[in-house]
């Protein structure tokens, strides 16, 4: 049982499930902009980096969904909040090396 002051598990996912889903929708943004690009600057990897962080998202998300609809079944809803957790971070991480590498010509 959680205290007033600690956020509840099923918090959580209610809010990485929507931001997840707009977070798709940044990458996929992303790879259409970069393909856009090509055309002036040549070609790069970037697009597929964003590819790959849009289906970290979609785990996420999918994670996430599956953590809410089985909420009475603890024990998987727990396990699959920390795997929407874990992957939500890590597709923010991704992303955010993906544009700054992409923006120092790196990649």
């Amino acid at each position: 049982m959680t205290s007033p002051n600690e956020p509840s598990r099923k918090t959580l996912s209610t809010h990485i499930l929507p931001t997840a889903g707009n977070m798709i929708g940044v990458s996929a943004t992303l790879v259409g902009l970069v393909k856009i690009a090509e055309a002036h600057i040549g070609p790069s990897h970037v697009d597929e980096y964003a590819a790959l962080t849009t289906v970290v998202f979609l785990v996420s998300a999918f994670s996430s969904y599956v953590a809410m609809r089985h909420a009475e079944r603890r024990r998987l809803s727990s396990r699959c909040e920390l795997i929407a957790d874990q992957t939500f971070l890590l597709g923010l991480i991704s992303l955010t090396a993906i544009v700054i590498f992409f923006a120092y010509e790196i990649i």
